[in-house]
């Protein structure tokens, strides 16, 4: 039911107290990045008021390490929270997937595309 992730000091590409940063090994898009937490949990909804706080912190910094090399125009955050939403790695991350003029044919319905019947409305 899960996979392992490991991950070592010279895969990331920043780390700060509550989460670190690196680059996705099967990136959606390139500069897609992870955000992961130092301590165990299991995902977004174990996370304390404190690291809730450092997330938002970690997500602006994967941003400008991300504008920093690539040029997106937009991007989605994601998390997988549970089996039936496609977690397969239970220790929290969060996507930051750069998106890009012509990387998909409609964009419209974003994340909504988790289920493709129901991305466009």
């Amino acid at each position: 039911m899960s996979v392992f992730l490991e991950v070592s000091d010279n895969d990331k590409i920043y780390s700060g107290v509550n989460f670190f940063l690196i680059k996705d090994r099967f990136p959606v898009s390139p500069g897609h990045v992870l955000i992961i937490s130092n301590d165990l949990k299991k995902d977004f909804f174990e996370l304390n008021e404190e690291e809730l706080v450092q997330l938002n912190h970690s997500i602006i910094k994967a941003k400008s390490l991300i504008d920093s090399t690539f040029n997106p125009i937009g991007y989605n955050i994601g998390m997988n929270c549970g089996l039936a939403a496609g977690q397969t790695i239970f220790h929290f991350h969060c996507h930051i997937i750069p998106r890009y003029q012509g990387d998909t044919q409609n964009p419209s319905g974003g994340v909504r595309g988790v289920i493709p019947n129901k991305q466009h409305y």
